[in-house]
């Protein structure tokens, strides 16, 4: 009954400010269609009305309480066993508490990502399930201690608590045992981490630029030489969206895309650049997230293991694809910048490249002895792709 008498203005105000916090935050995660999050101030007032009378409850609950406590003891009895009383709040609490976490895992845990697609992925699981299986014994252990012993070990007049000020054994053992494990983890982890982060490039990666804007994403693939040109941010106008250097030899058989098309079990390396503000390339049935910084190219390496065609019968969804977004808040238009990602195999990734545009367009000459060609920018074909993908998202170039 201590929760209850111990109930004051200061505690009301602090709960009331985390539930409103709670409430805006649930409401502005569910806005995931295609337009912007718009508050609906009617829901924030039902959960705060909510609030207001749980704690009238609780408040009427306590005050009838005391009362009858006051009356047995004017009649001269004994009144409210209040050691009692707490001590089977502990007991109901633990048990609302662990059926709560067991639904939590159950219910929750069963709408997880599908397995991972991805080589690297299946580490980064690997290490989840451990983390995860590891704190979830700590967790119901330590619960289970700090309920379950003030039910058991509750006051009575027959026996008197041993109070344990100082004692070096009990404080070595839970200060190594957490020590070790978590030593373990981290170790493990790293070594794991700077694997999954090793983007070195190496003879045969297919090498892809995803470039960031406000609110879209550029994709260029390499040409018959495998290389990607360079790419200056002064050079970036109207009519060069991502600053391609077309001075470079290597920028001339540069591809554009409206989709991102990997070749099941090869290298991929990613090219990530931005435009304005931070961005992040985020493909979460890949485990792989890498921001996308303004003026400093970052690169992610990764091996798609299982094709878009497979997944759609392991997950039993034929519309099933893989996807891209940002994993940045980066403004207004955030929501719709969503990409289609396949995985085929190479005979198929041969004859998706072959169907792709030059982002340059160079005339044709039959001169041998002709000067170089003119470049110019091509504008980006915004329908290159609906022949070939029927499914596509979002249109954001």
């Amino acid at each position: 009954m201590g929760y209850i008498k111990g109930l004051n203005f200061k505690r009301v105000i602090t709960l009331f400010s985390i539930l409103v916090l709670f409430g805006n935050n649930m409401i502005f995660a569910q806005a995931t269609g295609a337009t912007p999050a718009k508050v609906d101030w009617l829901e924030v007032g039902y959960y705060v009305l909510l609030f207001v009378l749980v704690c009238l409850a609780v408040a009427i609950i306590g005050r009838v309480l005391n009362v009858y406590d006051l009356s047995l003891k004017m009649q001269g009895k004994k009144g409210i066993k209040w050691n009692n009383f707490n001590a089977y709040i502990c007991l109901g609490f633990i048990i609302v508490g662990l059926g709560a976490a067991y639904w939590s895992i159950t219910v929750q845990g069963s709408m997880t990502l599908p397995e991972s697609a991805s080589k690297h992925g299946v580490d980064i699981d690997n290490m989840f399930l451990v983390t995860s299986l590891l704190t979830l014994t700590v967790f119901v252990i330590t619960q289970l201690l700090l309920f379950v012993f003030p039910f058991y070990y509750k006051h009575t007049e027959k026996r008197k608590a041993y109070y344990l000020p100082h004692n070096n054994t009990i404080e070595k053992v839970w200060t190594v045992i957490p020590a070790i494990a978590l030593t373990i983890l981290v170790v493990f982890g790293f070594f794991i981490w700077q694997e999954i982060e090793n983007s070195t490039e190496v003879k045969g990666d297919l090498n892809v630029e995803i470039t960031g804007h406000q609110f879209g994403w550029y994709l260029r693939y390499p040409g018959k030489d495998g290389k990607l040109g360079n790419v200056n941010y002064t050079l970036v106008d109207a009519q060069n969206s991502i600053g391609l250097d077309t001075k470079d030899p290597d920028a001339i058989d540069d591809l554009q895309a409206d989709t991102l098309v990997f070749p099941v079990n090869k290298p991929v390396r990613l090219n990530i650049r931005a435009h304005d503000v931070i961005h992040s390339v985020y493909m979460p049935h890949f485990r792989l997230q890498q921001n996308a910084v303004p003026g400093l190219p970052t690169y992610f390496k990764f091996i798609p293991t299982i094709t878009t065609a497979q997944m759609r019968i392991k997950t039993d969804d034929s519309k099933f694809e893989y996807l891209l977004y940002c994993n940045k808040i980066c403004g207004g238009g955030h929501y719709n910048m969503q990409k289609v990602v396949r995985v085929v195999t190479e005979e198929e990734y041969l004859v998706w490249i072959a169907k792709q545009k030059p982002f340059l367009n160079t005339p044709a000459t039959t001169k041998p002895e002709a000067k170089a060609p003119e470049v110019k920018v091509a504008a980006l074909n915004k329908d290159a792709d609906k022949k070939v993908l029927s499914t596509r998202l979002a249109l954001n170039n």
